[in-house]
C-alpha cells in the first residue's frame, strides 16, 4: 500500500501539534517534526514519526535522509543511502521524471517518499515506471481539505489484482471441520471479499456478507472465509487464516481488482460441516474448503454473489493466480507442488 506523509511546519508546538492532529484523524501514515517536537507527537496517536535534524531523521531508531535531487550526484548519493536507511524523502527542485526512475529501479532497501505540490504531481510519481515510488509527503502548508485531496489520491491509487474467471469443477461436501469468520473493522459491499484458497497460487474471491439473507441479517464486515488451514491473501503475503487475530492487516479486494487495507477487528473459530470447491483457470487448478451454509458465497465475474448452495460445475467465479511456493507467507524461487 502507498504511503502518505505530512511535513510539519509551525514556530510553535501548538502549530504543529495541531498539523499532527489532522494528520492522525485523516489517516496519513507518518509525520515529519522537528526532533525537539517528536516525543509529543508520538503521545497523540498511534503514528510514524520521522524526527527530523537538517538533512536527516530517526524514525524507531533507524534513518531517514532528505534529498533534494539537483544532479546525477544527488542521484547517486540517494542510491547509497538506500542500502541501510528507513527512509529517503526526496524533492526536486528541477522536476524531472528520469530520476525517479532510476531511483525507483535501482534503489536497495529504503521506501522512497516524493514531496510533492500538486495532485498531478502525486499521481505521476505514484505510478512512475508501474510501480511507483513507495509514497508521497506534502507540506502542511494545504491545509486540513489540502490534506483531504491528498489522502484520497493516494487511495485511488491502491494496488489492482488481475483476476481471472474460473470455472467450477467439482463441489462436494465435506465432514465437519474448523472454519473461519474474520470480522474486520470495515464495512464492505457487494462484490467485496477476501482471496482465500488451499494453495497460495490459487485464491478464490470469497464473498462479505453484505447481501440480506432471508434467515439471517447481513454482517457487511465478515467474511466467512472458509477451513483453518487455508490462506488467504494480505498484500504481497499470505497467512493461515488460523492465524489471524484481532488488529493484524487484512486485504479487502473488489470484483474489478481494486485492493484496500484493512484490520481484523475479531476472528471466530468454530466446528461447522465444510464443502470442497475445486475450479479450473486455463491450465490452473485450485481448490477452497468453506462452510457447507447458503449464506457463504464466491464472487461471480461482474460482482454477483453465488451461494455454495447453488453452485455448480460450469459456473465461473472470479480467482486470483499467484507465486506458488511460499516460506511463512513470503513468495520464493523454488520447487513445489500444492494440490
Amino acid at each position: 500500500m502507498k504511503e502518505i506523509w505530512l511535513l510539519t511546519e509551525g514556530d510553535s508546538w501548538d502549530e504543529v501539534k495541531e498539523q499532527v492532529k489532522d494528520a492522525i484523524e485523516i489517516g496519513f501514515t507518518g509525520v515529519v517534526v522537528d526532533e525537539e517536537y517528536a516525543e509529543k507527537a508520538k503521545k497523540l496517536g498511534r503514528i510514524g514519526v520521522v524526527a527530523r535534524k537538517g538533512m536527516r531523521g530517526k524514525i524507531d531508531g533507524k534513518d531517514a535522509y532528505f534529498i533534494d535531487i539537483t544532479s546525477a550526484d544527488e542521484q547517486l548519493k540517494a542510491i547509497e543511502l538506500s542500502s541501510d536507511a528507513a527512509y529517503l524523502f526526496l524533492s526536486f527542485s528541477d522536476w524531472r521524471i528520469i530520476p525517479l526512475e532510476n531511483l525507483i529501479a535501482m534503489k536497495k532497501n529504503a521506501k522512497l517518499i516524493a514531496e510533492v505540490n500538486s495532485v498531478d504531481d502525486a499521481n505521476v510519481v505514484l505510478t512512475t515506471l508501474e510501480k511507483g515510488a513507495d509514497g508521497i509527503a506534502v507540506s502542511s502548508e494545504v491545509g486540513r481539505e489540502g490534506m483531504l485531496e491528498f489522502h484520497r489520491t493516494v487511495a485511488e491509487q491502491a494496488e489492482r489484482l488481475s483476476l481471472k474467471t474460473a470455472v467450477i469443477e467439482e463441489v462436494r461436501p465435506l465432514g465437519v471441520g474448523e472454519r473461519v469468520c474474520v470480522d474486520t473493522v470495515t464495512m464492505m459491499s457487494v462484490g467485496e471479499g477476501m482471496l482465500v484458497g488451499s494453495s497460495a497460487g490459487f485464491m478464490f474471491l470469497v464473498a462479505s456478507e453484505s447481501e440480506e439473507s432471508e434467515y439471517v441479517a447481513s454482517r457487511p464486515f465478515r467474511v466467512n472465509a472458509g477451513c483453518v488451514s487455508s490462506y488467504v491473501k494480505v498484500g504481497e503475503k499470505t497467512k493461515y487464516l488460523a492465524e489471524l487475530k484481532a488488529g493484524d492487516e487484512v486485504e479487502i479486494v473488489k470484483h474489478d481488482g481494486s485492493a484496500r487495507k484493512s484490520y481484523v477487528g475479531r476472528v471466530k473459530i468454530e466446528r461447522r460441516p465444510l464443502i470442497l470447491v475445486r475450479a479450473k483457470a486455463g491450465n490452473e487448478e485450485g481448490v477452497v474448503i468453506l462452510q457447507n451454509a447458503e449464506t457463504i458465497k464466491l464472487v461471480a465475474p461482474g460482482g454477483k454473489h453465488v451461494s455454495v448452495a447453488e453452485l455448480k460445475p460450469g459456473d465461473e467465479v472470479l480467482v486470483w493466480l499467484g507465486k506458488k511456493a511460499r516460506h511463512f507467507g513470503v513468495g520464493v524461487d523454488e520447487f513445489i507442488v500444492e494440490k
